[in-house]
């Protein structure tokens, strides 16, 4: 029954996939984005990659080696985690990764990672089918 999952996350991920013309984002007056709207998308990113549980929060701080109050806090929006936490939790989850190129403008970074997390997912579709099928690829 792995597949539903998979099946769902593939789905989800096409539904919120980048459009056309990229994310736009609202600008101080400096051309930088505003850190509301950076928290809230990061927040928003591992809310649909981990879910609202107490299992993104342990996710989270297992994926950037920081602590509850801090995992909590990405989650809720209050803060955006920087630096070496961002690069974990882009190493550890794609949709933070496509958040961040998309809030920077790379949509084009975007759609190639979105084609291998798709690539990723129908490998891991097929290897399930051929195994409840009792075939090897």
């Amino acid at each position: 029954m792995a597949v539903i999952p998979v099946c769902q996350s593939l789905i989800a991920g096409i539904r919120k996939s980048v459009s056309e013309g990229g994310q736009h984002f609202s600008k101080t007056g400096h051309g930088q984005m505003n850190k509301l709207d950076y928290r809230l998308e990061l927040a928003a990113a591992l809310k649909r990659e981990l879910g609202g549980s107490h299992r993104a929060v342990k996710a989270s701080m297992n994926w950037a080696g920081v602590s509850e109050r801090i995992a909590k806090n990405w989650l809720a929006g209050a803060n955006g985690p920087a630096g070496e936490h961002l690069i974990e939790l882009m190493r550890h989850s794609d949709e933070v990764a496509i958040t961040v190129m998309a809030l920077c403008g790379r949509s084009e970074v975007c759609k190639s990672l979105e084609l291998a997390c798709l690539r990723t997912a129908l490998v891991r579709m097929l290897k399930t089918t051929d195994e409840i099928m009792g075939t090897e690829t």
